[in-house]
């Protein structure tokens, strides 16, 4: 399993030369499997270049799986080349909802006046899936899908492969009303999917002093995140979903931060950046 990261910038893109290390597309990661199968993590601003780079060579069926459906997660999906290839099949997953179908909440957005074109028109075989309660298959890899604390239906992902695993769960706030380090762990929003795994991607939005007045606004501290990976005992933690306001030398000052509070940890502890190779089991580049 390998996996890339095409966006980590949150809420808002924010390109430009202050961002330009880490990048400013939003949420989106592409991950493929050991039997080739391709996934995709968030349909962000991210999704654009690499729906460019498929055109040439696009597999058959590509699953895009949505942790939800604030714009910033699925802004790019009108952009992403392989919606308009007709061969091509699309399962789109998400976190069900009481009030609307999936297909009804992303067609929304793919339709006038936010979008010029139709969900109806477009080419592409797309299918929409809410996530089961139970973990799935998609070819060798099995993937768990969990709600997790954020404003509005938020799932965070696991996906296992030949026993590597990977977490994703870039909009999260585990520490909203509980000290993760005094709970019991099973009480802790997204402790389940991310118990023991190899990699986990998680929200890293604020620092400290940020948090304060923006609690419950459904994204972590710096303190929260590192504690949160600490005790589910994950072996490498990327912080991403980085604050449109944070630039490069920010998000620098954050991970030394978050280095000290790590300390000895397992393994480890990056900050996520446009163009950075993850692959479960292995050292990260810095």
């Amino acid at each position: 399993m390998r996996a890339t990261i095409r966006g980590c910038r949150g809420s808002l893109a924010a390109p430009g030369p202050e961002t330009v290390r880490y990048g400013g597309n939003t949420s989106c990661v592409e991950v493929h499997t050991s039997d080739d199968s391709l996934i995709v993590l968030d349909a962000g601003t991210g999704i654009r270049m690499l729906g460019l780079e498929l055109e040439e060579s696009c597999p058959p069926v590509i699953h895009l799986m949505l942790t939800h459906l604030h714009l910033d997660h699925l802004e790019g999906l009108g952009f992403f080349a392989p919606l308009y290839i007709p061969q091509i099949e699309i399962h789109l997953w998400g976190p069900p909802s009481p009030v609307q179908s999936l297909r009804d909440r992303v067609e929304r957005y793919l339709s006038p006046p936010l979008f010029p074109v139709e969900l109806s028109d477009i080419p592409s075989r797309v299918m929409f899936h809410d996530v089961p309660e139970e973990p799935w298959e998609i070819g060798t890899t099995v993937v768990s899908a969990r709600p997790v604390k954020h404003p509005g239906p938020t799932v965070g992902y696991r996906i296992e492969d030949e026993d590597r695993s990977l977490v994703y769960i870039p909009d999260h706030e585990p520490a909203l009303g509980s000290d993760l380090l005094k709970v019991p762990p099973s009480w802790i929003s997204g402790f389940d999917l991310a118990e023991g795994a190899d990699v986990l991607l998680h929200d890293a939005q604020y620092t400290a002093r940020e948090y304060a007045e923006r609690v419950g606004w459904g994204h972590s501290a710096l303190e929260h995140v590192v504690d949160f990976a600490l005790v589910s005992k994950v072996d490498r933690l990327v912080m991403t979903h980085h604050d449109p306001l944070h630039d490069d030398d920010d998000l620098e000052r954050m991970l030394a931060e978050a280095r000290d509070r790590w300390g000895e940890g397992p393994g480890d502890l990056v900050l996520a950046r446009e163009g950075m190779t993850i692959v479960p089991g292995e050292e990260i580049a810095p």
